[in-house]
This record gives C-alpha cells, structure tokens and sequence, in this order.
C-alpha cells in the first residue's frame, strides 16, 4: 500500500476490538471550506499556550445533555450551515421556483447528516492536530469529551444513515452524490491530502462542491450544466476563502505541520493566488447568466458582488505590495467577505426564478 491507503487502514484498524453497543445521538464567525471548522477565537484571543486543554477526567461528559452537546459539535454545524446555503437555492432553481416541501426537508435533512458524518470522522482523523492548534483544541477529542472510537462509530453511522435516507426517500443520484462527498472528504482530503501538499483545499474542496449538486439532483434526478457552473463557482470560492483564514492561523497550522498554502509561501505569492481565484470565481459566476438563462436581478446580483469581492482582493495585493505583513494586512476581512458574497449571490440564485 502507498501512503494515503496505509495510513487509512492504520487509523480504522482498531474498530475490530471496539465495543459493539454505542449510543448515537443525534465554529467563530466563519468557515473554513470547506473544509474544516468555524474559528472560534478572533483577533485578540490569548497565545495557544495560554488557552487550558481540559484533562480526559475533568472534560467528559457527566450529563446527557453535555454528552449530546459534544456529538452534535462533532459534526461542525456551521460548516454545515454553509453547505445548506448552497444547496436550498440551487433547488428553487432546478424546480423554477419553489420546490416540493418534502423535498427541500428530506434534502436537507440527511444531508446535514451526510455532512455530520464526514465532519464526525474528519475529527477522528485530526484528532491529533486538533489537540496542538489554539482554533480546534476546543473540539470534542481534543478535550477528550467523547472517546476516538465512538466519535468514528457516530460518524460511520451518519454516513449510513443519510445514504440510506435519500436512497429511499429522494432518489439514487443524490443518495450517490452524498455518499461520493463523504468518500472524498475522508479518504481524498483528510486522510491523502491535507498533510501532504498545499494545494489540499483546492481538490479537497471538491467535497464542498458536492450539495450543489444533491440539491439539483433531488429536485430533478438528474444532472444538467447549471448546477455544474454553480459547482465551479465553489470550487473556484474555496481556495482564497480558505487560504485567508489560514494566513491569520498560519502559526497554527505549522506547529500541527499542516502544508497549507499560508505555512509553505510567502504572503505576497498566497495573496496573488487567491486574486486569481478570485476572478475566477466572479467569472464562473456571471457564466451562470447565459447557461442557466438567469434573469436582470441574477445578473445585477452577480456584477455587483463580484466587483466587490475582486476590489478587497486588490486591497490586499495593495497593502502586501506597500510592505504591510500579519495581521496588518487584515486578511479576516477577505474572509468574512467571501463569506457575504457566497451568501448573496446564492439567495440571487434562488430568488431570480421566483421573479422571471
């Protein structure tokens, strides 16, 4: 076996002794994309070294309540909340207005289970990182509130369940493209990628990408070019989103040796990449308008927000350009933007067919 598959069998091998009954039940201000978790201090927060980890004794769950507190923080709800944003919109696009009740529920349901479980054994997988970086050592396993092997267990169970449910109560091409994310996210990117390259978040953000997709497939049962557009549009989002936060985190992921663009470069080359990327996803957008024969608000929507969104990118350049370096440069505030535009411009894709 080469790297990535013999360290993902290393790190399931021990579900062969574990105890068969397991109860299932069942970040600040932003995401990472994709990919990881909401960070969950800001700018002024102390040093890692002076925030305490709880020991195992102390942190463990002594109520039911504490205990469903810790599963549910397993599964990330804010970074589901942003894949949600993706996904409800892209249904009233692919219905031409308002979509099935049912549908939208049962969508959103198990996909927010099917994204509970990746980010369930995202945790598992990271469990060691976790610990070491000052955003993270708040999560479940590093405070050793829920044990390695439930914590994977739930997640194994999610990722059943939700493949199950849209099999069932949506329909197979969904319940493909869900299980297809939790694959991807666990094998592709937590457990191949994420340590071994700084491009991780880019193909890793594929995982992401993938509710766009299960929206329009639940409405439709089927695939067509628009949701593939409103795919790249993600694809294209998630490496300078990410890539922002990571450089106000950038000492926590070098003490964890994670190889995220931020640690490996400088920030004038991190900064340059992510513009690039930023264009390209204005791009992308306004594609949408002829392929999907979007109407005047989509398209007012779109330009407005994408000149927005590439004028903060040239606000960085600028100032790393001038010599202004860290915090400074305030790269926060790309991200919290990229977050308001993602938003915007996806509640434009919603409204616009209730309107044309």
């Amino acid at each position: 076996m080469h790297g990535g598959a013999a360290e993902a069998v290393r790190d399931f091998s021990f579900l062969a002794n574990v105890d068969p009954i397991v109860t299932v039940l069942s970040n600040k201000r932003g995401v990472e994309v994709g990919l990881d978790d909401l960070c969950d201090e800001g700018p002024g927060a102390p040093p890692a070294a002076l925030v305490p980890v709880p020991a195992a004794e102390d942190a463990a769950p002594r109520t039911l309540g504490a205990s469903v507190r810790a599963y549910v923080a397993l599964t990330k709800p804010r970074v589901i909340e942003l894949l949600l944003i993706t996904t409800i919109p892209v249904m009233f696009l692919a219905a031409g207005g308002v979509p099935p009740l049912s549908t939208v529920l049962l969508t959103l349901a198990f996909g927010t289970m099917s994204a509970g479980a990746a980010n369930a054994i995202n945790c598992y997988i990271d469990r060691d990182i976790d610990a070491k970086m000052r955003r993270t050592r708040r999560r479940p396993l590093a405070r050793h509130e829920v044990t390695p092997a439930r914590a994977l267990i739930f997640g194994i169970t999610l990722a059943v369940l939700s493949t199950a449910g849209f099999l069932l109560t949506v329909n197979p091409v969904a319940a493909a493209g869900s299980l297809f994310a939790i694959l991807f996210y666990v094998f592709v990117y937590s457990l191949l990628l994420k340590r071994r390259t700084s491009q991780n978040v880019v193909w890793g953000g594929i995982a992401g990408c993938m509710p766009v997709l299960i929206g329009w497939a639940a409405v439709t049962g089927g695939l067509a070019w628009t949701p593939l557009v409103l795919f790249g549009v993600v694809f294209l989002w998630t490496p300078p989103h990410t890539w922002t936060l990571a450089m106000r985190y950038r000492e926590d992921y070098a003490i964890a040796k994670v190889p995220m663009l931020p640690v490996v470069a400088g920030e004038r080359r991190v900064i340059t990449e992510s513009l690039v990327y930023t264009y390209a996803t204005v791009a992308c957008s306004l594609l949408l308008w002829p392929v999907a024969g979007m109407g005047p608000v989509y398209g007012a929507v779109a330009v407005v927000l994408g000149l927005v969104f590439v004028a903060e990118g040239h606000r960085l350049l600028k100032a790393v350009r001038a010599g202004v370096t860290g915090v400074h440069l305030r790269p926060m505030r790309f991200f919290h933007l990229s977050n308001v535009y993602l938003a915007l411009l996806f509640t434009a894709v919603a409204v616009d067919p209730l309107l044309f």
